[in-house]
Order: C-alpha cells, then structure tokens, then sequence
C-alpha cells in the first residue's frame, strides 16, 4: 500500500518539486518548495485527523498535499489541471490503486481558486491547508523596496495558526499581521478569493470558517 512516506521520499518527485519552486523563484514567486507542500500536507492531515476521517483518508490528503504543487514545473498558469494529470502517472508507476489515484488527483486538480472546488473531503482539506500556509519564510525578495503584494502579505505575517475547535463546527486561521509591512487591506485584496473558496471547503466538511486578523504595528 503507498504511503506519504514512500511519495515524500520518491526521487521523481522531489526532483519535480524542486525544479517547479525554480521555475517560481525565476518568476518572483514566494516559496512553493519542501517547506510548502510539507506544510500543506501535515495540515491537509491534521483537519481530517481531527474530524475522525478514516486513517486512510488521512494518508491519502498528506499524499495529495505533498504534491499538489508539482505542476508548477509546466507552468504557473492552470498548474493545478497539470498537476493533477503529472499526480495521475506518478501514483500509476508507484502501483497506487485506482480509487486512490481518483481521490488524489481530483484533489489536486480542485485546489485552485481559479477553478477549483471542493468536491470531496480530501479536496476540501487540501484547499484549506494550501490557502492558509501564508508566512514571512515564503518571502524570498531580499529588497523589501521592491515587494509587490505577495510579498508584502506573506511578509507581515508574524504569526498564522489554523485550528479547529472541539465541538468539530468551526475551523479558524488566525493571523498576527505586522502593519509596517503589509496592510490588512492588502490581505483581502489578495486573499479574498482564497477565503471564499475555504470557506466552500469548510462547508463541505461541516464547519464554519472564520478568519481573524490581529493588527501589531512595530514602533
């Protein structure tokens, strides 16, 4: 049976993760490489983990966080329909079953705001977590003059926490937000279109999902 761990340390994929995070930095992106897609994948986990989805489940959102970015290494434009058919051959040469490989790649391929929707449970978990691994690390722009507006977002991000509570109805992505580098205008600029779709995905599986901002401005 595949695991995370077998897809995590397959050399084909790392090898695509990475050369699809150069194709990004030569674009001016912020980080989309092993940091990334690990944070997504332990966080697509933690939301059905804690919800009581089946183990399997579980490992099969962690396969799909881990690669739900790899078709970057085609390009930025509808990387997530490239993804999802580059995700399709890769579990069919690792032997993943059918049914897997179904759940996996239309998770992949519905995590975009774009086009995408939650279709399913491992979608919806993978949307949440892609959407909110929002950070100052992902910032790769040394000059801080010439930030455009992703960076300015991920860069006042001090702090950023998604939980769920325990009666199971809410999910919450709090965020600490450093107002000397980015505004929170900024953030919903930017963001909004992620927020709707997490808060369809949220829906998908039976809960809430609330957004808090706290403004901190560094003197």
């Amino acid at each position: 049976m595949l695991t995370y761990e077998d897809v995590k340390n397959n050399s084909a994929v790392r090898t695509y993760i990475q050369r699809a995070d150069e194709s990004l930095t030569a674009l001016g992106y912020t980080e989309h490489s092993f940091a990334h897609v690990t944070a997504v994948a332990e966080n697509a986990a933690y939301i059905l983990s804690t919800l009581g989805y089946p183990e399997r489940t579980v490992e099969l959102a962690k396969i799909a966080g881990f690669l739900h970015d790899i078709g970057n290494l085609v390009n930025r434009v509808d990387h997530s329909q490239s993804g999802a058919v580059m995700a399709f051959r890769i579990l069919d040469n690792m032997d993943c079953p059918p049914e897997e490989i179904a759940t996996i790649v239309t998770a992949i391929g519905n995590h975009d705001e774009g086009t995408g929707m939650p279709v399913n449970a491992v979608a919806a978990a993978l949307i949440l977590a892609d959407k909110s691994d929002v950070r100052r690390s992902r910032v790769r722009n040394p000059d801080m003059a010439s930030f455009d507006i992703h960076d300015r977002v991920n860069y006042s991000v001090k702090r950023s926490v998604l939980k769920i509570n325990e009666e199971h109805t809410l999910i919450k992505l709090k965020l600490s937000v450093d107002t000397k580098y980015g505004s929170v205008m900024d953030y919903f600029e930017i963001f909004m279109g992620r927020m709707l779709l997490c808060r369809k995905a949220a829906e998908k599986l039976g809960l809430q999902f609330k957004l808090m901002i706290n403004e901190q401005q560094l003197i």
